[in-house]
């Protein structure tokens, strides 16, 4: 079983910045590809970024390229996704996710994923 907790939420103006960190147990982390992902009010959840096991690899989706950067410490066992540049539409709920097998590799959809974090709530105002 795997337990993923994220922390940094919190409310920032537009053109902000906040770094969420993801803390995980329960396995050997460093074998296991990470992702993150959003949840807007009315919306599905939608894939934000994704790192490989070794942190060499990484992929963003569209909206967030060149303002996010997601990293790991496997010694530490934490992913990171720093976000600069905020706007009010990057407002939702974080959610931190591993999968099941370390031959799913850098998903971007939530399906590839089977362990979620409770989420932290990203608030971007203008």
């Amino acid at each position: 079983q795997v337990q993923l907790v994220e922390s940094g939420g919190g409310l920032v103006q537009a053109g902000g910045s906040l770094r969420l960190s993801c803390a995980a147990s329960g396995r050997t982390f460093s074998r296991y590809a990470m992702g993150w992902f959003r949840q807007a009010p009315g919306k599905e959840r939608e894939f934000v970024a994704t790192i490989s096991w070794s942190g060499v690899s990484t992929y963003y989706a569209d909206p967030v390229k060149g303002r996010f950067t997601i990293s790991r410490d496997n010694a530490k066992k934490m992913v990171y996704l720093q976000m600069n540049s905020l706007s009010p539409e990057d407002t939702a709920v974080y959610y931190c996710a591993a999968p099941e097998t370390t031959t799913q590799t850098m998903g971007v959809s939530p399906a590839a994923y089977d362990y979620w974090g409770q989420g932290t709530q990203v608030t971007v105002s203008s």
